[in-house]
Formats: C-alpha cells, structure tokens, sequence
C-alpha cells in the first residue's frame, strides 16, 4: 500500500527467490571481472605488483559495487538476475528507486552480501515479514514480485443473466442524490484495474465500497450479485441517467423558440420627422392696364 492509501496488489519477494537472483549476478560479475583481468594482463604483461593489486581493486569495486548500482538505477530496480526471475526493487511507498535508493543498497550489500558472506542479509531477511536485508531498511526499498501466477477461480464471478434482467426495474427506481462524487471516483478507478490487482484484493476493496453505497442508496446487493456487479450495475445506471439529463437539457434548447421583440402600439410609434415646406415660386410679372385706366409697368 502505498502512502496515498492505494493498494498495488504486488507480493514482495521472500528470501528463496532474492537468494537465487543475487546468486546469478554474482556470477554474471565474477566473470566479467575475471575476463576484464586476463585481458589487462594479456595487454601489460610487464606491470608491477603494486600497479597490478591497485588495478585489480579498482576492477573488483567496480563490478562488485558501481555496476549493481548503475543497472538498478537505470533500469528502474531491475538487474538481470531479479529480470529472470520477475523480480523489481521498489521504495517503501511503491514508487521506483533512485540513484540514492541504488548507491545505499550497493554499499551496504557489498559489506553483508560479499565480505560478510550474506549472513546478515539472509538473517535480517528471515526476520523481516517483508524479506528485506539491511540494505533495503537503509534504502527505504524492498523487493516485489511482478510476475504472479494466481491460481483457482476469478474473484468476480458473473451474475446469471436473469438476475441482471431482473435488476432493470430496481436501479431505475434507485435515488443516487445522496451519493458524493468521490465515490464514483472510486468505484470508477476499481472497475477500471480489477485485472491488475491481486484477485482476493480487488474482492475486499470491491465489497467494502458496495457496502458503502448500498447504506447511501438503501438498496443492497441482491442475493447472488458479487460486490463488483453491483457497483458496476450502479454506475451505469447513474451514466445513464446523466446522458439522459444532457440529451433533454438539448433538445429543450433546439427546439426553444426564437426570442422577438414585441410590436410597440401605434401610440407609441416615433412620429417621423416634418418635412419642410418648398420655397415659393416668385411671381411671373405682369403687364397690361387695370381697370382705372392706368398702365402697370412692364
């Protein structure tokens, strides 16, 4: 379990299966020492005693202590015997190791492993209910199994499909108001990674949240329903009932008639503006006599 409270559902690795992965790096480095060796020889044949003890000391810290530390680095907790055998060094919290997790495993695994001939090692793993030796409680790491082999029946077993026909009429009758959204996180995140937990797992976590939303919704898993059924029975029921929601939320606004403005009353109707009066023509003039006998001008 991890510190976020997740279950990984991984085995960690007893004594047996450490013992014999360590074994084949072991030999994997005793031998590339030794080839590394003869061909410095072969190459400076004429080396001094001093020299050849100091290149040898090199060479042995080297494949003894950096390479185990820099494969295991670079390749997230793996070396080629916990390879052969499914086996990965990851920290305390399931997260995976660093240079630092690596360097303190190499040091201390060089002095309990190597000098000390793995009795410290074999002994602290005995004891630990995890397998770890010391340089695994120094690290802060321990050794899981990635490849499990589980045996027997699935934790989840199908429901008859009578019964399932027969839950239709109960989930649509169900009220699901009082169930919080974390929840449907969780039953979401279950049903999402019940093939990658441990099966008796992925039963217990899957029951404990069944339990949990039937005291929310006041219906329980009917007789014969396995918890991960219910759960996903529940969960799409209430999927169903959202996408019903959004489809009317839709078709209510396609078929909402267009807003207009109201037609204002003939009272209230702007009064168009008075058009001005053209200008006179002026007066054509006029010539002849009036009546009193006098002559108008011309």
């Amino acid at each position: 379990m991890t510190g976020e409270a997740v279950v990984l559902g991984l085995r960690t690795a007893k004594l047996p299966s450490r013992a014999l992965a360590v074994l084949l790096d072991l030999v994997l480095e005793i031998v590339a020492f030794f080839a590394c060796a003869l061909v410095l020889m072969l190459v400076q044949p004429n080396l001094d005693g001093a020299a050849a003890a100091a290149i040898m000391l090199s060479l042995m810290v080297f494949f003894l202590v950096a390479v185990p530390v820099l494969v295991e680095t670079f390749t997230r907790g793996k070396s080629l015997g916990k390879l052969a055998l499914g086996l990965r060094v990851v920290r305390t919290d399931g997260g995976p190791v660093r240079f630092r997790h690596a360097l303190v495993r190499g040091l201390v695994g060089f002095f309990e492993i190597i000098m000390l001939t793995g009795a410290p090692a074999a002994i602290c793993s005995l004891i630990s209910p995890e397998g770890r030796r010391l340089g695994d409680v120094f690290a802060g790491t321990l050794v899981v199994r990635e490849r499990v082999t589980t045996r027997g029946t699935s934790a989840f077993t199908p429901p008859p499909p009578q019964l399932l026909h027969a839950l239709g009429a109960e989930l649509v009758r169900l009220d699901l108001s009082a169930v919080p959204d974390g929840l449907w996180l969780a039953i979401r995140q279950l049903l999402s990674r019940t093939g990658q937990l441990d099966p008796a797992v992925a039963f217990r976590m899957a029951a404990g949240l069944a339990d949990e939303l039937a005291a929310l919704t006041r219906w329980p898993a009917p007789a014969g329903l396995d918890p991960a059924s219910y759960l996903a029975a529940v969960l799409t029921e209430r999927q169903r009932r959202e996408w019903a929601r959004a489809a009317g939320r839709a078709s209510a606004s396609a078929s909402a008639p267009t807003a207009q403005t109201p037609p204002m009353p003939p009272s209230q109707l702007p009064t168009p503006p008075a058009t001005p009066a053209a200008p006179a023509a002026p007066a054509a003039p006029v010539t002849g006599t009036t009546d009193s006998g006098f002559a108008l001008p011309g």
